[in-house]
């Protein structure tokens, strides 16, 4: 009996079924690995990523996380963050008890060697059981300028603040500082329970250290906000130069209480003044009249919206913002004046006080705030993952956003920021009162430089006296170094 054509069919058979299995392997591996790894219901997804080496994280030149033999069964490596205070709020932490943050956690599975574009990368390797090189993360953060903006928060209060900066053209954040802070290399794998202990207690801390203040956090931006008033007020056809109430006081609506300025003199208790005027020397008056009566709660939700309040933004995957709340929908007439001057109900993040400034200075467009520059895959250096700027909206008309940005400038060349000219910035001051304290929420919104802007920036501190006195001159400091070239 000839035994070859039986022979041939099963060698074909195997060769189907080897084949087969190979494409299985693939695609579990390739296709669902991501998915089936990510998903909520997998309890092991942060489990034994530390028994391989995870790849870097890095801000220009320097390399501010990397991963260390430990000498131990479990886990095998450790991470080690270079000056990790000062870039907590961007590498973010990794701890035993399963939690990660920041870009550890947005761009896990490529740290980790486990994304998919990095399996398929090399295919044969992973069929073979060789495990892919984990990939590295560039941000977009201007390392020389970061340490510089955390040196001038701490140097400025010994309670709390936040700074951020960016690039108005394309989003990129160049600065995302916070103080207090912490060293995500305590509360790292390799440190077993007392990690967990450390992590805890920043939990129960009343500063929270483990909570950046530039974009996690919300506080009242004082006179800062009166920035999106006037965009609100310039969009409803109120020119800079248009005149608008500026009495010395205003009786809240409804009640008896009377909403006095700052100070006298100048534009705030003329009766009227010009936008500008009363923008520059921050009228309390103006901006509670505009915001509850003259425009009115619907017209001011209504610009806040289309410049990012009422919600999270998404900076990386997994990683978003706190939301900002001008007032709440059942807010009375003196409730929305208190929030139209920054108080009341109104808090903000930093971050998207900034981004109040980018639009003032980008012709009324947002571009949505980043922090991954690329990723770069630890075998072949081949690019993974670019940054691709996109629009986050336009928060307003183009001619309106100019008109905005003069009002930013006329608060260093005549008003309440003046003493901030040697800066080379424009902007917002802003200083909120905390009831029951004596300190004071101090603000400094806007961009640099004051003619044709390539960045826009909020600082934020918590101390004695006002945004000019003490957050201007941190902004100014921040943006010099930014604008070293």
């Amino acid at each position: 009996m000839n035994m070859d054509k039986p022979l041939r069919r099963v060698a074909i058979f195997g060769l189907l079924l080897f084949f087969g299995l190979m494409a299985q392997v693939n695609y579990v591996q390739g296709s669902q690995a991501e998915k089936l790894r990510t998903d909520r219901n997998n309890s092991r997804q942060f489990q034994n990523l530390f028994n391989e080496p995870r790849g870097t994280i890095m801000a220009g030149p320097d390399v501010l996380v990397t991963s260390v033999e430990t000498k131990k069964s479990n886990p095998k490596w450790g991470r080690v963050y270079k000056d990790g205070e000062i870039f907590a709020p961007i590498t973010g932490y990794f701890t035993n008890a399963a939690g990660t943050g920041g870009i550890e956690r947005a761009y896990n599975l490529l740290l980790s060697g486990q994304d998919k574009r990095l399996v398929n990368q090399e295919w044969f390797d992973t069929f073979i059981g060789k495990k892919a090189k984990a990939a590295n993360v560039q941000t977009t953060i201007d390392p020389q300028a970061q340490r510089v903006a955390y040196n001038e928060l701490k140097r400025s209060t010994t309670r709390e603040g936040g700074a951020v900066v960016m690039d108005i053209k394309t989003g990129a954040l160049k600065v995302l500082a916070s103080f207090p802070s912490y060293d995500p290399t305590t509360v790292a794998p390799q440190t077993g329970t007392a990690g967990v202990k450390r992590f805890d207690e920043m939990n129960r801390d009343r500063a929270k250290p483990n909570v950046d203040k530039a974009m996690s956090e919300v506080n009242f931006p004082g006179s800062s906000f009166k920035a999106l008033v006037a965009a609100s007020a310039l969009e409803n056809g109120i020119g800079k130069d248009s005149g608008v109430p500026a009495p010395r006081t205003f009786l809240l609506p409804g009640t008896n209480t009377t909403l006095p300025n700052s100070h006298e003199g100048g534009a705030c208790g003329q009766g009227q003044a010009p936008l500008i005027q009363t923008f520059a020397e921050s009228c309390n008056t103006t901006y509670g009249i505009l915001g509850s009566q003259q425009l009115g709660k619907d017209k001011v939700t209504d610009t806040t919206k289309k410049f990012g309040y009422d919600q999270r933004i998404e900076v990386e995957p997994n990683m978003s913002s706190a939301k900002s709340t001008f007032t709440a929908a059942n807010a009375d007439g003196a409730q929305t004046a208190l929030a139209s001057i920054g108080q009341g109900s109104n808090s903000a993040t930093p971050l998207h006080m900034a981004m109040v400034g980018a639009a003032a200075a980008n012709k009324g467009k947002i571009m949505k705030p980043y922090l991954m520059e690329k990723v770069v895959s630890g075998d072949s250096q081949n690019v993974i993952e670019e940054a691709d700027p996109k629009e986050f909206g336009q928060a307003m008309s183009a001619d309106n956003a100019d008109q905005l940005a003069d009002l930013m400038r006329e608060v260093v060349r005549s008003g309440t920021g003046k003493s901030l000219a040697q800066f080379n910035i424009a902007g917002k001051t802003g200083t909120a009162d905390i009831d029951g304290v004596e300190f004071n929420n101090r603000w400094f919104v806007g961009f640099a430089p004051i003619e044709n802007p390539r960045y826009a920036f909020a600082v934020y501190t918590v101390g004695d006296g006002s945004g000019g006195e003490f957050a201007g001159p941190v902004a100014g400091k921040i943006m010099q170094a930014v604008r070293k070239d």
